[in-house]
């Protein structure tokens, strides 16, 4: 399989795995002993595991479409994603790992007051701000592989435009309810397949037929 068929899958894998993830997650509740119950099950960690699995097929799926574009937008698209997943993955082994931990002894002791820990990790101001950074860069890195492929002329025009909407919306699907973050997962997971099924068959732009940025032709006097 080629790197451009690698990516593609891994593209689709990641939009499947994220729709999993906002699935599987538990959504009982997150305070008191039923938060604990809720953060303590195996589903938690499952769940936000695959969330970090989807972030990174997702940057290997956005390295595939630079590979394709070989522009500068489609290049700093890649870019913005890989630092962006860098930035929530932390978040999201602290929520799958930590919280778990946390609530797993509040179980076992019976002690409902250790689930405050639960929100001096979340709103702690390094891991929020890193966290919120992680998410916006996602969204732009999205935006740009949507125009970086709209001006390509090697992948058709709305190919990337659902995923980025998905990419965008990251942020606000997490104070909407169980049933939104779940469609909001189902939009990502589509537009990933979306981009996956245009990707898989695409030929890299010829380099020499570039001036450096995305969809702009060489003009050969």
């Amino acid at each position: 399989m080629s790197v451009t068929r690698s990516g593609a899958a891994a593209l689709a894998a990641g939009g499947v795995l994220f729709l999993l993830y906002q699935t599987v997650r538990p959504y009982t509740g997150e305070t008191g002993m039923r938060g604990a119950a809720t953060m303590a099950s195996s589903a938690w960690v499952a769940s936000h595991t695959l969330a970090m699995l989807a972030f990174v097929l997702v940057t290997l799926g956005m390295v595939a479409v630079h590979g394709v574009l070989r522009g500068r937008v489609s290049g700093t698209a890649a870019v913005l994603t890989g630092v962006g997943a860098g930035l929530v993955l932390p978040y999201y082994g602290g929520e799958a790992f930590g919280l778990h931990a946390i609530a797993a002894r509040a179980l076992r002791d019976g002690d409902p007051s250790l689930m405050t820990l639960v929100d001096d990790f979340r709103y702690g101001p390094v891991a929020i701000t890193m966290f919120g950074a992680g998410l916006v860069l996602l969204g732009a890195g999205a935006v740009l592989a949507a125009i970086a492929a709209r001006r390509s002329g090697v992948l058709p025009a709305w190919s990337m435009i659902p995923l980025a909407a998905a990419s965008v919306l990251l942020i606000p699907q997490f104070y909407g309810p169980p049933a939104l973050r779940v469609a909001h997962g189902v939009l990502l997971a589509a537009g990933a397949a979306w981009a996956a099924w245009h990707l898989f068959d695409a030929r890299p732009a010829a380099r020499s037929a570039r001036l450096g940025h995305d969809g702009v032709r060489a003009v050969v006097g």
